[in-house]
């Protein structure tokens, strides 16, 4: 096991899709209770990042270790919750309520047809107080608003106790009106429960006000520093964060390090 306190490390990752790199040399540690955004223009390998960190994909270049373990050896993936876009995750029109649809989240640990003992029947209330639906914890999912059924999402990543929770694009279809007690929520969880945040997003604004890091990613890892720098980095108009020059960025993130930021 490692000494730090690095729940993710990464080193010389390099990933192909045929002979195209979609990722190159990435070198990445994220420490517990770090709360970490990661943003990039589409096609950047966010998403195939977030593939290789939970073993969707298989490494092929460099390493990733999971809480000290090479990636390959783990086996405790019950410690990584996964928020994936609502849409591409849960048939919202499957007749199940809040509460089903967070105990589906134990069928690991209990099995399919097994019945929840009292701690574990505890366990998924607390994960649907933790997200603030327990007054809705018998209605059907499908009769929510888009921000409170990534809350479900969330409460059924939460309900095997994670200690790192890795959610790709949460705000997609999520009324803008909710958008912000959606990041209060994942403030809750980071700051009040230690939950380790890993959040893939194009909600550059809302994030930048939660996060304690980011990283900007374009194929490789052009930026990794605070919220304090990156925020900076927009005030001073440096990047459209869209059709941002990878050595420009560099550039700017020297300056602000001559600043002493």
């Amino acid at each position: 096991m490692c000494n730090d306190k690095s729940i993710i490390k990464i080193k010389g990752l390099t990933y192909r899709y045929e002979k195209e790199p979609v990722l190159e040399d990435i070198e990445l540690s994220i420490h517990e209770g770090t709360f970490l955004g990661i943003v990039g223009p589409n096609g950047s390998g966010k998403s195939t990042l977030l593939k290789l960190i939970l073993g969707l994909l298989k490494v092929q270049q460099g390493e990733i270790k999971l809480f000290g373990d090479d990636q390959s050896q783990f086996k405790q993936w019950e410690r990584i919750g996964f928020v994936s876009q609502k849409a591409n995750s849960f048939n919202t029109g499957f007749p199940a309520t809040v509460f089903e649809v967070v105990k589906s989240g134990l069928t690991k640990k209990i099995g399919l047809f097994h019945r929840m003992n009292k701690k574990q029947q505890q366990k998924v209330y607390e994960a649907i107080e933790s997200v603030g639906l327990t007054p809705f914890i018998n209605r059907n999912i499908g009769e929510l608003s888009g921000g409170q059924q990534q809350r479900v999402f969330i409460a059924r990543a939460l309900v095997s106790d994670p200690k790192l929770l890795v959610l790709d694009e949460p705000t997609v279809g999520v009324d803008a009106s909710h958008v912000q007690s959606f990041y209060q929520i994942l403030e809750h969880l980071n700051k009040n429960l230690g939950i380790t945040l890993v959040l893939v997003t194009h909600d550059i604004g809302a994030m930048t006000e939660k996060v304690n890091e980011v990283v900007y990613l374009n194929k490789r890892i052009w930026f990794h520093g605070n919220a304090k720098e990156f925020g900076e980095l927009q005030t001073n108009g440096v990047s459209s964060f869209v059709s941002l020059e990878p050595f420009m960025f560099n550039q700017a993130q020297s300056i602000l390090q001559h600043r002493g930021t």
